[in-house]
């Protein structure tokens, strides 16, 4: 097995407004002295990781970011029968075993069974806080410390072990991840443009003086964009305690979705749905490196994108081997361009 596997992926999207910023416009970033439209890293891995691609894919497999563990766990005690103040303590005891709880509001009483910071459970973990509410209200006593060592290092879920996890409280179950995704950049510049919107009530469209009833104004551009994926098989695999099988499993899931799945935002007003046009996957042990220099400088407004962006991001791979040696010791191309490649072969080739 080759340590890592790279993939660099170049994707449309006709206008759409993917991924906003806190003014809610589409989030952009310079690159070589030229704005590009930009899709966070953070955007791109929660939409693959909570896609129905990778989902069903997974299945039984997928872990749960939340704050709210000790919510669920009152909630449930409450419905077994559990005395409300009863279930508040012995809520408050779980959920403070996977980090800090908020401090209690006497208007809000369920906000102190809450944790400060999210919190990602693998499905074992989540079983074994199900076992412990049952056993617990059916016993009527509070968890033992014995009880709540409900953390597993044995059976980690296949997000966990490719995104990583992060415990202030329990640091020795800390997941260093096995993927590292880029924030994605168009390989040319973008001018954001403005939609004007109106809405008209349908009470009043037959009437002569009616006007708009609603005026709206919304961001957008249209791109192709560079997406860089690194993964390091072997801390896969360790992550996953060995588990070939399911190490390969959440490689082929990981990879189709990103080249299927596109970020939610505004889908319903732009219907901005996309496949990936072109896949570059890269294995080997050799230390890996993004392409994205391949756009530095960007490619031009009357040029043909995709098939310039093509040839652009070849030239920047055979160039670094020219100059580096060979950066990879293999790769497969999926050209959705020219019909060449499959991803049934795709899916065997990054499981090598």
């Amino acid at each position: 097995m080759k340590n890592f596997l790279q993939l660099h992926l170049l994707t449309h999207y006709p206008p759409a407004n993917l991924n906003r910023d806190d003014l809610g416009r589409p989030k952009t970033a310079k690159m070589g002295g030229v704005e590009r439209l930009r899709i966070s890293s953070q955007s791109l891995k929660r939409h693959w990781r909570t896609s129905e691609i990778f989902e069903s894919a997974m299945a039984g497999h997928v872990g749960t970011r939340t704050k709210k563990l000790g919510v669920k766990a009152y909630e449930d005690l409450c419905a077994k029968g559990v005395d409300e103040k009863k279930a508040m303590k012995f809520a408050q005891a779980i959920a403070g075993e996977f980090g800090k709880l908020k401090k209690e509001d006497k208007e809000k009483p369920l906000e102190g069974l809450e944790i400060e910071q999210l919190v990602h459970v693998s499905p074992a973990e989540q079983q074994k806080i199900d076992a412990l509410v049952a056993e617990i209200a059916e016993s009527g006593t509070a968890p033992t410390k014995e009880q709540l060592a409900l953390f597993r290092k044995d059976e980690t879920a296949v997000d966990i072990a490719l995104f990583g996890r992060m415990l202030a409280s329990k640091p020795e179950y800390n997941v260093e991840a096995a993927a590292q995704v880029a924030h994605a950049l168009t390989v040319h510049g973008v001018t954001i443009e403005n939609d004007f919107f109106t809405a008209v009530d349908d009470f009043d469209q037959y009437k002569a003086d009616a006007g708009s009833s609603h005026l709206g104004e919304t961001g957008f551009a249209a791109g192709l964009f560079y997406t860089y994926i690194c993964i390091n098989k072997t801390e896969l695999l360790n992550n996953l305690n060995g588990d070939a099988e399911l190490a390969n499993k959440a490689l082929q899931a990981l990879t189709e979705a990103a080249i299927k799945v596109a970020p939610k935002g505004k889908q319903n007003s732009f219907g901005s749905h996309g496949y990936a046009n072109y896949v570059m996957a890269e294995v080997g042990d050799q230390q890996p490196r993004s392409l994205s220099a391949a756009f530095l400088k960007p490619i031009m407004q009357d040029a043909d994108y995709l098939g310039a962006s093509i040839k652009q991001l070849n030239r920047q791979k055979e160039n670094f081997d020219k100059v580096y040696g060979d950066c990879s010791d293999a790769k497969y191309a999926l050209n959705a361009l020219k019909g060449e490649g499959s991803i049934k072969e795709l899916m065997a080739f990054i499981c090598e």
